[in-house]
C-alpha cells in the first residue's frame, strides 16, 4: 500500500479509519444479532443462520484488525475520531438501533444488508483507489477483504429475499449458505 500512500497519506488514513469504524460497528452489530439469535427456540431454523452470521463476524474481526495495523503502520492512530469515523459512527447508530430494539426478525436482517451494502461499497471504493493508484499490493489487500465482503452481502441478500419470500408469498424456502 506504500504507492498509494505516496499519493496522499493523510487523507488515505481517513479513509482507512473510516472503513476501521465501520467494521467496529459492524462486528457489535454482528454480536448484537448473534445474542438475539441464541434467544431463540432451537426449531426457528436459525441455528445454521446463526453459525454462519458468526462465520461472516470472524472475518469482519480480522478485517478490523487489519486496518488497525495498517493504520498503525503508516503513522496514523487506529483509535482518532476523524471526520469520517465521526460520520460513520452516526449512521451506524441508525442501524444498530434497529438490531437492537426491533422484535421482528426480517427487519433486522433488512438493518443487516443496509450495514453489509456501506461495507461494500467502502472495500470497493478503496480497491478503486488502489486500481487508479496503479498499487498492486494494496488492490491484492482490498480485493481479497472485497471478494469476502462480495459473500457477505450475497449471503444476507438471500437471507433477506427467503424471509420475505415466506412472508409475502407463503413459500417455505430454504436459507441460504455463505459460500
Amino acid at each position: 500500500m506504500n504507492k498509494l500512500a505516496q499519493v496522499n497519506r493523510p487523507k488515505l488514513l481517513e479513509l482507512l479509519s473510516e472503513r476501521l469504524a465501520f467494521e467496529r460497528a459492524s462486528v457489535k452489530l454482528y454480536d448484537d444479532i448473534l445474542g438475539k439469535l441464541r434467544q431463540l427456540s432451537p426449531d426457528s431454523g436459525m441455528d445454521r443462520v446463526a453459525e454462519q452470521l458468526a462465520t461472516v463476524r470472524d472475518q469482519e474481526v480480522e478485517h478490523e484488525q487489519w486496518l488497525a495495523t495498517q493504520i498503525s503502520l503508516f503513522g496514523g492512530d487506529p483509535d482518532a475520531l476523524t471526520p469520517r469515523v465521526q460520520l460513520v459512527e452516526i449512521e451506524s447508530r441508525g442501524i444498530g438501533e434497529v438490531v437492537s430494539t426491533d422484535p421482528d426478525l426480517s427487519h433486522m436482517f433488512h438493518a443487516l444488508l443496509m450495514a453489509e451494502l456501506g461495507d461494500h461499497a467502502g472495500w470497493e471504493l478503496l480497491l478503486e483507489l488502489a486500481d487508479f493508484a496503479d498499487d498492486p499490493l494494496a488492490r491484492q489487500e482490498f480485493g481479497m477483504r472485497l471478494q469476502e465482503e462480495d459473500r457477505h452481502l450475497l449471503f444476507v441478500q438471500e437471507l433477506v429475499e427467503n424471509l420475505a419470500r415466506r412472508e409475502v408469498l407463503g413459500q417455505e424456502q430454504p436459507l441460504p449458505e455463505l459460500l
